[in-house]
């Protein structure tokens, strides 16, 4: 794409100097936060659906549960706080960036606490408004952490930079998932989130001991923010549509909105899929621990070299295949007349290593698209869009699962993956992988 488009590092970069960037201080830190941002997504979503399911709620109203993660997309609305105005007591101390992260985590910390101390069978309100204030919490946290990773290091970095990210997040979505579940099964669920409560420490310290980064601000930006209306929101969207045109800006929202629909579709529906096709917790939780951490770390490290060796177009193809072949691997498994823990390990494999290809891919891509001045507010606009849409499919997940069964839900869920490779070809036949 023309005008700040996404950039790779150069191709004659070489295997082994690509993987020695993840030695790197900000990339190790970018680790650590990464792991931050990711323990609070399963807590209040694919884990929390788990609990539900044990507790005998009805996978109908799972499903809707799962429209609390709609604040995930929704983040752009204070995206300008987190961008402009300084964090209350923290900006001397700390930095904008940073002040907010630790905020958010302390958030994070509090509402994971009050969610420990919940009781579904005695009604879910509860335990539901204190998902959706941990979901705040995170989102915020991801708004400040997107904008410290973005202005820590060049564009060039930023496929390494995911990659250490992702490798975090990943061994979180873990240790939320999997490590909550093995804790569940053997001390109880109060018991499993005080531990995630106490494990939000690792964002918190590794906030409190990186630097902040100092923003640079494009020289044709002041001239560029005087053509439209300097409001929060239209500012950041038209600085967009000024540099990318109207047409190829268009074609970029629209595959960013549909690119991980399968994810977010299937994604409330497969613990308690796990659970209804008979495996206990501590089996989902055995498994999945030994299986996930290989092909989770496998992956995203693959990820980052990849994305800067074949470049962001054949690395989101890629993405997107790999995520449709692991749903239809779902499918296999829901209708087998007796699903095995091998099939599960086989199926769980491939879909950690689609998502670490399929999710960097795309952040990846997110983060060419940013202007300096808009950082913080576009990343968040951008990552808002391509969760929104699946998010609210994702509403609907149980009813559909009520009504077709398993099988044909994860097959429904591949070919959601098919409008974001048709407009992947549109974007590429408009030029917009020219330089990447």
């Amino acid at each position: 794409m023309s005008g700040g488009g996404p950039q790779r590092a150069p191709a004659n970069t070489g295997w082994l100097s690509a993987i020695s960037l993840y030695r790197q201080p900000r990339v190790l830190a970018m680790l650590l936060l990464g792991f931050s941002a990711g323990l609070p997504f399963l807590l209040v979503y694919s884990t929390l659906s788990a609990w539900l399911r044990q507790a005998g709620l009805q996978r109908s109203t799972i499903g809707m549960l799962a429209w609390i993660g709609i604040l995930f997309s929704t983040k752009f609305l204070w995206a300008p706080v987190i961008d402009r105005v300084p964090p209350p007591l923290l900006q001397r101390l700390l930095g904008r960036r940073r002040g907010w992260m630790l905020l958010a985590q302390l958030g994070i910390a509090f509402g994971l606490f009050n969610i420990s101390l919940c009781d579904p069978t005695a009604g879910v309100r509860p335990l539901a408004l204190w998902a959706l204030f941990t979901t705040f919490c995170a989102a915020t946290q991801d708004i400040a952490l997107d904008a410290w990773r973005i202005e820590s290091a060049p564009v060039q970095m930023q496929g390494v930079m995911l990659g250490a990210y992702q490798i975090g997040y990943r061994i979180a979505l873990l240790t939320g998932g999997a490590g909550a579940l093995a804790v569940a099964s053997a001390a109880g669920w109060h018991a499993s989130y005080l531990t995630m409560m106490a494990l939000v420490s690792v964002g918190i310290v590794t906030t409190l001991l990186v630097p902040e980064p100092a923003a640079a601000v494009a020289a044709e930006s002041p001239v560029r923010e005087e053509r439209v209306i300097d409001w929060a929101v239209i500012s950041p969207l038209a600085d967009f549509f000024s540099r990318y045109g109207r047409p190829l800006a268009l074609a970029t929202l629209a595959f960013i909105a549909v690119y991980r629909l399968t994810e977010f579709a299937m994604g409330s529906m497969v613990n308690p899929f796990y659970i209804d096709r008979g495996f206990t917790l501590g089996q989902i939780a055995a498994v999945v621990k030994l299986v996930g951490p290989l092909t989770a770390l496998i992956g995203v490290l693959l990820a980052g070299v990849l994305i800067a060796r074949l470049g962001l177009l054949r690395s989101l193809l890629l993405g997107s295949v790999l995520i449709m072949l692991s749903n239809l691997g779902y499918a296999v498994l829901a209708a087998a007349a007796t699903p095995t823990l091998l099939g599960l390990g086989a199926v769980n494999a491939l879909d950690n290593l689609a998502l670490a290809m399929h999710g960097t891919a795309l952040l990846a891509f997110l983060s060419g698209l940013t202007s300096a001045r808009y950082t913080a507010t576009q990343y968040a606009l951008f990552s808002s869009l391509y969760a929104l849409p699946g998010k609210i499919l994702e509403g609907t997940s149980g009813m559909v699962v009520d009504r077709i069964g398993y099988p044909h839900f994860f097959v429904y869920t591949a070919s959601l993956a098919l409008p974001g490779l048709v407009l992947l070809y549109v974007l590429s036949r408009r030029g917009a992988f020219r330089a990447v």
